[in-house]
């Protein structure tokens, strides 16, 4: 870890937040008091203006935590855990990708018993089963099925598929999805699968089973496999109480 702080281009500030980010990653840890602003600026000979802002910096990115008479600290990571509602298209934009879609099939069809319970259809109804891959940049992304009850959604064949499905369900049909219940597991691409993402046979996927509703009424059913080499996660995860019902 430097222990100067010199007149290069790099304000005085930014570089005393790197070694104290340095310090705080890598030798106290959560929880662990940094060394006080007198200590700091006799230390690496800087005012204590530039101390206080290199400090203000990492607390406003919640790397440190101030306590009121005491010091500042370490924080500790921040757990919660949020549902994230998002189209592809709208999280792809989000991380500054272009989006698009390869529209495979669309068509009426009976789906097999498990969407058919999840999306709440009688014994007759009928679901639109849509599949598609999803691009970013041109690379492919992701391939998809959902399936969406035709009662509730007329005419969505007809419809321009290749962009974001909820904004299409909000403008043309008024229906907002603000809940989800979804599941994660992994498996490895092959046959179809990995020739429609342009993926090595074994290319590990995360597959993604959502159902999505708005207002209380299902409205999607859909099932998504990403390329593991171009997709990753992140979780913030907040503790539940203890359950004692034993897992189904």
């Amino acid at each position: 870890m430097p222990r100067t702080i010199d007149d290069g281009p790099r304000p005085k500030h930014t570089q005393l937040s790197d070694v104290l980010a340095s310090l705080a990653t890598s030798e106290l840890g959560p929880g662990a008091a940094i060394p006080s602003e007198r200590e700091l600026m006799a230390t690496y000979d800087v005012s204590r203006a530039t101390v206080r802002k290199a400090i203000d910096s990492l607390v406003a990115g919640g790397l440190l935590h101030r306590v009121q008479g005491k010091g500042t600290f370490v924080a500790r990571p921040r757990l919660e855990s949020n549902l994230h509602l998002a189209s592809f298209s709208e999280e792809m934009r989000r991380r500054g990708l272009t989006p698009s879609t390869r529209l495979m099939l669309v068509d009426e069809e009976r789906p097999p018993a498990e969407v058919a319970k999840a999306l709440r259809l009688d014994a007759r109804g009928t679901a639109w089963r849509i599949d598609r891959v999803r691009l970013a940049d041109d690379q492919p992304m992701a391939i998809e099925q959902g399936w969406y009850p035709c009662s509730l959604l007329p005419d969505l064949d007809t419809a321009d598929l290749t962009g974001s499905l909820y904004t299409l369900l909000a403008d043309r049909y008024g229906l907002i999805i603000d809940t989800a219940e979804q599941t994660l597991w992994g498996e490895s691409a092959e046959g179809a699968t990995a020739r429609r993402l342009d993926a090595p046979l074994h290319t590990p996927l995360l597959v993604f089973r959502r159902v999505s509703s708005a207002a209380g009424q299902p409205v999607e059913y859909v099932v998504s496999r990403y390329r593991g080499d171009r997709y990753q996660i992140h979780m913030s995860l907040g503790a539940t109480p203890t359950n004692t019902t034993a897992p189904r």
